[in-house]
Parts: C-alpha cells; sequence; structure tokens
C-alpha cells in the first residue's frame, strides 16, 4: 500500500508560537476555498484569502459558518470516496 504525501505549514498563533499542520484538503464552496488542517488530533478549518496576488489563511470565528462548512464537506467526502491507494 502506498502511503499518501501530505503538504505541510507552519502556522504562528497570536502568542507567537508556531506549529507545523498537515493540509488535510483543500476545496471550495460557497465560493470561498477553505483549508482542512490537522496536527496531532487538533483540526482546523481556515478560508483561504487571495490578496493581490498573495494568500492567506484566516480562522474561522462564526462556528455556524465553521459547522455547515464542515457538514457539506463531510456529505461530499462520503459521495466520493477515496482511490483505493489513499486508504
Amino acid at each position: 500500500m502506498r502511503s499518501r504525501e501530505r503538504d505541510f505549514i507552519t502556522i504562528e498563533n497570536e502568542k507567537g508560537i508556531e506549529k507545523q499542520y498537515a493540509v488535510e484538503a483543500l476545496f471550495d464552496m460557497r465560493n470561498q476555498t477553505y483549508a482542512l488542517l490537522q496536527s496531532n488530533g487538533e483540526v482546523l478549518l481556515m478560508r483561504v484569502e487571495d490578496e493581490k496576488g498573495e494568500q492567506y489563511l484566516v480562522g474561522l470565528t462564526d462556528s455556524e459558518e465553521r459547522d455547515s462548512i464542515l457538514d457539506a464537506y463531510q456529505i461530499a467526502v462520503e459521495a466520493t470516496p477515496a482511490d483505493e491507494e489513499f486508504r
């Protein structure tokens, strides 16, 4: 079985502490791009913003928005299972 290669990014929190996250998924929904990130059991959903050709991540502060995006993402994943090589 082949293991899936992942991209990693480093995020610095408001206290200046850096943490590395695996990019589990990038997906578009509601005319926005979202990144699902994971590190040691911690999962983050962030919106990808694009300004003057630069991309950056923005945390979601609205719990209803976050929950609806995660619910829709889960439905999409269940409707389109991953390839056998990535299971």
